[in-house]
């Protein structure tokens, strides 16, 4: 499996994927908004888009499904449930889902929601899995859910699914938020020196060439996968004292969530 990670550029900082099987030569545009420089890249390379994946509805996510699908006749698929909101799904996906790309690439489909109800992660069985994560989860953060989605649901989904997929797991997400999110990170847990050593690392990087983090280092970094840290709690009962003394990974979620949209 070869991954193309395309940066965008534009104000909110979105990343385009090309997966490719390596013998075949044939690839899938994830969340292509920038369907010029998809086409550019996937040309340049002398791959072939036979797919258009979209990890759910926001026309930031969408804007270049058809572009891309007028470009190279690509198929597109998304969430099953998500054909009122995006015109055109070939194919509907739903939980345990194999997509494969070539004689190489099989991806697996979660049904991950929060940010939307009808948001999808996609993940690479590899000798390196990997996560596409769209806006569920960021590099050092969580999706909102501003436009469609539930805390509730986006805790069920960290909890049940993302925080048991393996250390290695590297995490392609939809978006380049990782500088602000680890200065809400040491917000929230000032003594955490791996996130500030890595905000250091990181505040002036080129996001042509970004740190692909990994779930291992998202347990290190990333507060809303750090639910039983005492100084996340302790810094977190400054803002609700009324906190039970040991809150349940759930509450303590929700309570974060509800600070960063605001933060």
């Amino acid at each position: 499996m070869i991954v193309e990670q395309i940066w965008t550029g534009n104000a909110y900082r979105n990343f385009n994927y090309l997966i490719a099987c390596g013998e075949t030569g044939e690839a899938m545009a994830v969340d292509p908004l920038d369907h010029q420089k998809c086409l550019a890249r996937a040309d340049a390379l002398g791959w072939d888009i036979t797919m258009v994946l979209n990890t759910h509805e926001h026309p930031d996510h969408t804007g270049g499904n058809d572009a891309i699908i007028s470009a190279t006749g690509a198929r597109l698929l998304a969430h099953a449930n998500a054909r009122a909101s995006i015109p055109g799904i070939d194919r509907g996906l739903q939980a345990g889902d194999v997509i494969k790309i070539g004689k190489t690439v099989e991806l697996e489909a979660l049904d991950t929601p929060g940010h939307t109800m009808c948001h999808i992660c996609i993940l690479a069985h590899a000798d390196t899995p990997a996560l596409f994560s769209g806006d569920t989860l960021f590099n050092a953060g969580a999706g909102n859910c501003h436009h469609g989605g539930h805390p509730a649901e986006l805790y069920t989904t960290f909890a049940d699914q993302l925080a048991r997929l393996p250390d290695a797991t590297r995490v392609y997400p939809g978006h380049d938020y990782l500088a602000n999110n680890l200065a809400f990170t040491l917000d929230r847990e000032p003594d955490n020196d791996r996130a500030a050593a890595l905000l250091e690392q990181v505040k002036d990087q080129d996001p042509n060439e970004p740190l692909v983090s990994t779930i291992a280092l998202e347990r290190e970094i990333n507060t809303f996968m750090r639910l039983g840290s005492p100084a996340v709690i302790e810094r977190l009962r400054e803002a609700f004292p009324e906190l039970a003394a040991n809150p349940d990974p759930r509450e303590v979620f929700l309570k974060l969530r509800e600070l960063r949209n605001s933060w």
